[in-house]
């Protein structure tokens, strides 16, 4: 007979309150940030405004008058998805044939693969500014920054698709090549079906990564392909003159972010809980 562990009433407030204390620190920064869009640029920076103001909308409706958000948004949503896309197009069949038809080779490449996400970024900056800028003629398109994304991405995506890949038993994948089932008939019809949760789970990570990248975003767009990193950027003053106009644009930022992961979130755990009842 299971050991049922007993909890005293002490506990049963202490955990709960612990759980609740360090949920909200870590959700304060966001709440600071949406609370000071709401403040004028001078009451953002005096200290008898920090809690006691007048809301505004100023800031959200300069953003969308002055600053073109729609534009950053559109492009931030265009590298993002496709950077994620190829991502996983390169991924899915990488991390397959890693997992299931391994050589000797296999855990070396996985380790360099990781490795090359230690390379500081500054290191490869200028040579590709000058390559793709005079050379190639792609800088500040959105060619050039899918690409980028996707490629500092793929380390991150094939080791998790292949961790989730390994558990999977071989023997159904061996089950289907006796079938005669195509390589790409097994990912298709019998590897994404069963490792879909960790692709979504996967998919929504890289998203975010792109969605939230700055430093290769702001060096190397200028306006055409410009995301809401270089927007951010470009409402940041070192004499702080800009923060309620800043946490807006932040706010703008981030709110889709926070939108799809709750969605998605919601949705993957109604699928894993339907899948179980079936």
């Amino acid at each position: 007979m299971a050991a049922v562990a007993q909890t005293t009433p002490l506990s049963r407030i202490l955990w709960p309150a612990l759980a609740w204390t360090i949920a909200l620190i870590f959700f304060f920064p966001i709440f600071w940030l949406v609370f000071t869009s709401f403040k004028t640029d001078a009451d953002a920076v005096k200290p008898e405004h920090l809690f006691f103001f007048t809301p505004t909308l100023e800031n959200y409706a300069n953003m969308t008058e002055n600053y073109d958000y729609w534009r950053f948004a559109i492009n931030s949503v265009i590298t993002a998805t496709f950077a994620t896309a190829f991502a996983l197009a390169v991924g899915v069949p990488a991390a397959y044939a890693m997992a299931f038809d391994p050589s000797r080779h296999t855990k070396d490449i996985l380790v360099w693969m990781l490795s090359t996400k230690m390379l500081p970024a500054a290191a490869v900056l200028y040579p590709m500014t000058f390559l793709t800028k005079n050379i190639l003629g792609l800088f500040d398109t959105h060619f050039l920054v899918i690409v980028v994304l996707c490629l500092i991405n793929l380390p991150i995506v094939i080791w998790m698709l292949f961790t989730y890949f390994k558990e999977i038993p071989k023997d159904i994948i061996e089950a289907g090549k006796m079938d005669g089932v195509s390589t790409w008939g097994e990912i298709k019809d019998i590897l994404i079906p069963l490792a879909w949760g960790g692709i979504a789970s996967t998919a929504l990570l890289t998203f975010i990564f792109c969605w939230n990248e700055a430093y290769w975003t702001v060096r190397l767009t200028t306006i055409d392909a410009a995301t809401l990193s270089k927007l951010i950027e470009g409402n940041r003053a070192p004499e702080g003159l800009f923060f309620g106009r800043l946490s807006a644009v932040s706010t703008a930022a981030v709110g889709p972010i926070v939108v799809l992961g709750w969605f998605c979130q919601k949705q993957l755990v109604q699928g894993l809980t339907f899948g179980a009842v079936k």
